[in-house]
């Protein structure tokens, strides 16, 4: 794998709401990772204004909102997320068939074939369990449950899924190789775990099939964000 196969397979989690250090953190890992993931607490800090800060810094942008409502309503903020240039954007597979097929018509139809966003599929977030599930209800185990949901996801078109590491093998052998897979959860050798419960490192995720990993906190918190992301790149390269 060569170095800039590594970095484009890199997205950075913005967890700010400092309009500054949107700018701040684009001029300084704009060159070292693919992506740059804007979530809601930016989103709603910030606004659009935030994907353009990126973008003016030759960034690409993961708009993380998760929509999950009726399907009309779900399609219409797809479109408008899809109208900003992001590269990825996602939803919650969750909010059912109709709502995720509802999405994609409206994409085509929007763009006819030209180049869009891709549009993601959350499944079951990194931080449940099998008992957060039990608590609301769903008696399945989480690793059964992402791939009920992947499958669902790709039969209403949807190009990919957000889901655990330790899912992918077995996402891969229900949707196949061209199914798109991001992943959070990802920690490098020298970070903490967090909140996350489910994890691999960098090179675990992306020999088991990911094709984008989410890393926050392990480069944002580091003393030196830029040496952080370097070492992250040495582990996929070297794993």
């Amino acid at each position: 794998m060569t170095r800039d196969d590594a970095r484009q397979k890199i997205i950075f989690a913005l967890d700010t709401s400092d309009f500054a250090h949107v700018q701040y953190w684009a001029e300084t890992l704009a060159g070292r990772v693919g992506m740059f993931k804007i979530g809601k607490q930016l989103y709603t800090a910030c606004g659009p204004a935030a994907v353009r800060m990126i973008q003016k810094f030759g960034g690409e942008v993961f708009l993380d909102l998760k929509f999950h409502d009726i399907p009309n309503t779900v399609a219409m903020a797809s479109l408008e997320a899809a109208r900003l240039g992001v590269k990825l954007f996602n939803l919650h597979a969750l909010g059912g068939y109709e709502m995720m097929a509802r999405t994609v018509d409206a994409l085509d139809n929007e763009f006819k074939g030209a180049e869009r966003a891709k549009v993601l599929a959350v499944t079951i977030l990194t931080s449940s369990s099998d008992e957060t599930l039990r608590q609301v209800g769903i008696d399945k185990p989480v690793a059964e449950m992402v791939v009920r949901l992947a499958e669902l996801a790709q039969r209403a078109g949807i190009d990919g899924v957000v889901a655990s590491p330790q899912e992918i093998p077995l996402i891969r052998r229900a949707c196949g190789d061209d199914f798109l897979i991001v992943t959070p959860g990802v920690r490098p050798g020298f970070a903490a775990l967090n909140d996350q419960k489910r994890v691999m490192t960098p090179a675990e995720a992306v020999r088991a099939g990911g094709d984008y990993l989410v890393i926050g906190r392990p480069i944002g918190d580091a003393p030196d964000p830029a040496a952080a992301a370097e070492m992250i790149l040495e582990e996929i390269i070297a794993g």
